[in-house]
Protein backbone atom coordinates (compact mmCIF):
# COMPACT_ATOMS: atom_id res chain seq x y z
CA UNK A 1 0.00 0.00 0.00
CA UNK A 2 1.02 3.42 -0.47
CA UNK A 3 2.47 5.05 2.54
CA UNK A 4 3.25 8.54 2.48
CA UNK A 5 0.08 9.99 2.22
CA UNK A 6 -2.23 11.71 -0.28
CA UNK A 7 0.19 15.15 -0.85
CA UNK A 8 3.31 13.05 -1.32
CA UNK A 9 0.90 11.03 -3.55
CA UNK A 10 -0.02 14.07 -5.44
CA UNK A 11 3.65 14.73 -6.25
CA UNK A 12 5.03 11.76 -7.04
CA UNK A 13 2.14 10.97 -9.60
CA UNK A 14 2.75 14.93 -11.18
CA UNK A 15 6.22 14.11 -11.12
CA UNK A 16 5.88 10.96 -13.18
CA UNK A 17 3.92 12.53 -15.60
CA UNK A 18 5.97 15.55 -15.80
CA UNK A 19 8.95 13.45 -16.87
CA UNK A 20 7.31 10.86 -18.90
CA UNK A 21 5.43 13.41 -21.00
CA UNK A 22 8.38 15.73 -21.37
CA UNK A 23 10.72 12.41 -22.06
CA UNK A 24 8.46 11.74 -25.62
CA UNK A 25 8.28 15.34 -26.36
CA UNK A 26 11.75 15.71 -26.29
CA UNK A 27 12.25 12.54 -28.48
CA UNK A 28 9.77 14.18 -30.34
CA UNK A 29 11.43 17.53 -30.89
CA UNK A 30 14.70 15.92 -31.60
CA UNK A 31 13.12 13.73 -34.62
CA UNK A 32 11.59 17.27 -35.72
CA UNK A 33 14.67 18.98 -35.62
CA UNK A 34 16.52 16.26 -36.96
CA UNK A 35 13.94 15.86 -40.17
CA UNK A 36 14.41 19.70 -40.53
CA UNK A 37 18.05 19.79 -40.61
CA UNK A 38 18.24 16.89 -43.23
CA UNK A 39 15.52 17.09 -44.96
CA UNK A 40 14.02 20.98 -45.29
CA UNK A 41 17.42 22.97 -43.72
CA UNK A 42 15.41 25.26 -41.61
CA UNK A 43 15.12 25.01 -37.94
CA UNK A 44 11.53 25.06 -36.15
CA UNK A 45 9.44 24.03 -25.89
CA UNK A 46 9.08 20.14 -24.25
CA UNK A 47 8.83 21.20 -20.92
CA UNK A 48 5.96 23.57 -21.31
CA UNK A 49 4.13 21.17 -23.17
CA UNK A 50 4.49 18.59 -20.51
CA UNK A 51 4.16 20.97 -17.61
CA UNK A 52 0.59 21.50 -19.41
CA UNK A 53 -0.49 18.38 -19.14
CA UNK A 54 1.27 17.50 -15.95
CA UNK A 55 -0.59 20.61 -13.82
CA UNK A 56 -3.97 19.52 -15.75
CA UNK A 57 -5.13 17.18 -12.98
CA UNK A 58 -3.82 19.60 -10.02
CA UNK A 59 -6.39 22.36 -11.90
CA UNK A 60 -8.90 19.55 -11.76
CA UNK A 61 -8.94 18.77 -15.30
CA UNK A 62 -8.33 14.97 -14.94
CA UNK A 63 -6.91 13.19 -11.57
CA UNK A 64 -3.68 11.81 -9.51
CA UNK A 65 -4.26 8.65 -7.56
CA UNK A 66 -3.04 5.68 -6.39
CA UNK A 67 -1.73 3.07 -8.90
CA UNK A 68 -4.22 -0.38 -8.46
CA UNK A 69 -2.20 -1.81 -6.45
CA UNK A 70 -1.32 1.20 -4.05
CA UNK A 71 2.43 1.08 -4.67
CA UNK A 72 2.74 4.21 -6.61
CA UNK A 73 0.67 7.39 -7.75
CA UNK A 74 -0.26 8.43 -11.30
CA UNK A 75 -2.84 9.38 -13.28
CA UNK A 76 -6.31 7.97 -12.07
CA UNK A 77 -7.56 5.80 -14.66
CA UNK A 78 -10.18 4.58 -12.96
CA UNK A 79 -12.01 8.05 -12.46
CA UNK A 80 -12.87 8.06 -16.32
CA UNK A 81 -15.46 5.67 -15.60
CA UNK A 82 -17.29 7.94 -13.73
CA UNK A 83 -16.52 11.76 -14.02
CA UNK A 84 -16.92 12.86 -17.98
CA UNK A 85 -14.32 15.47 -17.11
CA UNK A 86 -11.43 12.90 -16.18
CA UNK A 87 -12.09 11.39 -19.45
CA UNK A 88 -12.25 14.57 -21.65
CA UNK A 89 -8.27 14.56 -20.27
CA UNK A 90 -7.21 11.00 -20.75
CA UNK A 91 -8.17 11.39 -24.54
CA UNK A 92 -6.25 14.97 -24.88
CA UNK A 93 -3.52 13.05 -22.87
CA UNK A 94 -3.71 10.53 -25.61
CA UNK A 95 -4.13 12.09 -28.81
CA UNK A 96 -1.40 14.80 -27.71
CA UNK A 97 0.96 12.97 -25.14
CA UNK A 98 0.84 9.47 -27.29
CA UNK A 99 -0.41 9.83 -30.84
CA UNK A 100 0.37 12.98 -32.05
CA UNK A 101 4.25 12.43 -31.02
CA UNK A 102 4.15 9.26 -32.03
CA UNK A 103 3.30 10.06 -35.45
CA UNK A 104 5.38 13.04 -35.89
CA UNK A 105 8.20 10.97 -34.69
CA UNK A 106 7.34 8.11 -37.51
CA UNK A 107 7.17 10.75 -39.75
CA UNK A 108 9.92 12.13 -39.34
CA UNK A 109 12.39 10.15 -38.99
CA UNK A 110 10.73 8.17 -42.60
CA UNK A 111 11.71 11.58 -44.40
CA UNK A 112 15.02 11.50 -42.68
CA UNK A 113 15.63 7.60 -44.47
CA UNK A 114 14.08 8.93 -47.59
CA UNK A 115 15.97 11.85 -48.13
CA UNK A 116 19.02 10.19 -46.72
CA UNK A 117 18.50 7.21 -49.59
CA UNK A 118 17.88 9.79 -52.44
CA UNK A 119 21.60 11.68 -50.95
CA UNK A 120 23.02 8.10 -51.59
CA UNK A 121 21.38 7.78 -55.27
CA UNK A 122 23.07 11.20 -56.06
CA UNK A 123 26.53 10.37 -54.67
CA UNK A 124 26.41 6.91 -56.68
CA UNK A 125 25.68 8.78 -59.67
CA UNK A 126 28.79 11.39 -59.31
Amino acid sequence: RWLYGKQICLFYAFCGVLFGICSLSTLTLLSTVCCLKICFTAYACAWTYAAIFACSPLAHWGEYGAEPYGTACCIDWRSTNVNAVAMSYTVVLFVFCFILPCGVIVTSYSLILVTVKESRKAVEQH
